[in-house]
């Protein structure tokens, strides 16, 4: 597990400290409301609450969409939201470093919490850089001397080298807030002698990563098994030779993952009895559920789901396991006659007694409509900052935490 330091390692009363969220949220592009408050609600009852009811000088930095993007939306919703969420006033700025955003940080009493606006509006702050560069930005000059310490708690973002991201940590002593931390601890379980069996479970419709997660947990002795389904296995099952039929063949063919398919086939001549593939499926043929063995392809219908067989499979191998990691549902969960598979393999989880940790967007969204989310051992709201580190990347957020716990030991 990385080493960093955490809010334990300081006292923070009347200290002013800087904190790198993400309340990146979903935002009706008509309105320009959010919609969904998830993020916030995380950070805002954990470490915001604590550095707050410690008596720290609370100083939020978070970004918001991307320049141009109909989300790109400045951050006083979200200094709302987190005020109704904690119950006590939070207060907002429409700056993020010049001398409206510097007077409020100086007039911030013990306990009090301010939020500045869209970091992301700051040119630089985007650009990949290392932590060295950044730390000579505007941002970071002006913030970093009115600040006794950084914190981290933006776990989805830590896969950027962003100025507020790594930027801070030069100068000043740095923590992992409580949602990194748990994050890491975590992926921690799954990713460092995990306990055995250890199974990996790659889904969804995001296929384009699979073979990167599965090579690195395979050739590191993490998996013991890795399950494809969904999208991913669809690609899998072409890697092996099967047809799948014009839509699906299109489809795959459509988001580029065909390429993929003689990287796949040589990690699964490589790991013969590691990799499993489904071996039968669920069809949509006039709106209804039908289910095909391999022999029955190609076939001129969508597959959106895995059949009974393989959901039987699939389901004895987690009864089994330790530790499982399950990212993206093996079908098309939305669709009540595609839940099968995806509802099984989550009964299967929560009745069996591995640690488990869910990723991904569509993974969340099924596990909580099935009212399975608190039968999980964990489960990440991280994106992007997920899948690389189940590529076995080093994020640069946790990297420069690392550094500047080094720096202060």
């Amino acid at each position: 597990m990385p080493k960093f330091l955490t809010l334990d390692d300081f006292d923070v009363k009347d200290k002013v400290v800087l904190v790198r969220v993400d309340f990146n949220s979903p935002v009706d592009p008509q309105t320009k409301k959010i919609i969904d408050d998830t993020r916030i609600r995380a950070h805002g009852e954990t470490t915001i609450k604590e550095l707050s009811e410690r008596g720290a000088k609370v100083v939020i930095l978070a970004h918001q969409g991307r320049p141009g993007d109909p989300d790109f939306i400045p951050l006083e919703q979200h200094a709302q939201i987190l005020e109704r969420i904690l119950g006590k006033p939070v207060k907002f700025v429409d700056d993020v470093y010049g001398e409206k955003a510097k007077k409020a940080i100086r007039e911030l009493k013990s306990g009090e919490i301010l939020v500045l606006d869209n970091v992301r509006s700051f040119p630089r702050e985007a650009k990949d850089a290392p932590p060295e560069e950044h730390a000579k930005s505007e941002l970071v000059a002006n913030l970093a001397s009115l600040a006794d310490l950084f914190v981290n708690d933006a776990f989805a973002a830590a896969h950027r080298s962003h100025a507020s991201i790594v930027g801070f940590t030069v100068f000043l002593p740095s923590a992992a807030g409580r949602i990194m931390e748990k994050e890491l601890k975590a992926l921690s379980r799954v990713m460092e002698n995990p306990e055995k069996p250890c199974i990996y479970i790659l889904g969804g419709a995001k296929a384009d990563d699979s073979l990167r997660i599965s090579k690195y947990v395979l050739d590191n002795n993490i998996a013991d098994y890795v399950l494809t389904a969904g999208v991913t296995g669809h690609l899998f099952l072409v890697a092996k030779g099967y047809n799948l039929g014009k839509p699906n063949m299109e489809l795959l063919e459509k988001n580029k993952l065909l390429e993929l398919a003689p990287g796949i086939k040589e990690l699964m001549d490589k790991y013969p009895n590691r990799i499993e593939t489904p071996i039968d499926l669920a069809i949509e043929v006039e709106g209804r559920r039908k289910e095909i063995t391999l022999e029955e392809l190609p076939t001129d219908y969508p597959i959106y789901d895995i059949g009974a067989k393989t959901i039987e499979k699939y389901t004895d191998l987690i009864m089994k396991a330790k530790s499982i990691v399950f990212s993206g549902p093996p079908g098309v969960f939305e669709k009540e006659e595609f839940r099968k598979g995806t509802k099984a393999l989550f009964e299967a989880m929560a009745s069996s007694k591995a640690f488990s940790l869910i990723g991904g967007g569509h993974s969340i969204a099924a596990v909580q409509s099935l009212g399975l989310a608190d039968k999980m051992g964990y489960i990440s709201t991280a994106g992007g900052a997920l899948i690389e580190f189940l590529m076995g990347r080093k994020l640069p957020g946790v990297v420069a935490l690392e550094e500047a716990a080094k720096r202060k030991c």
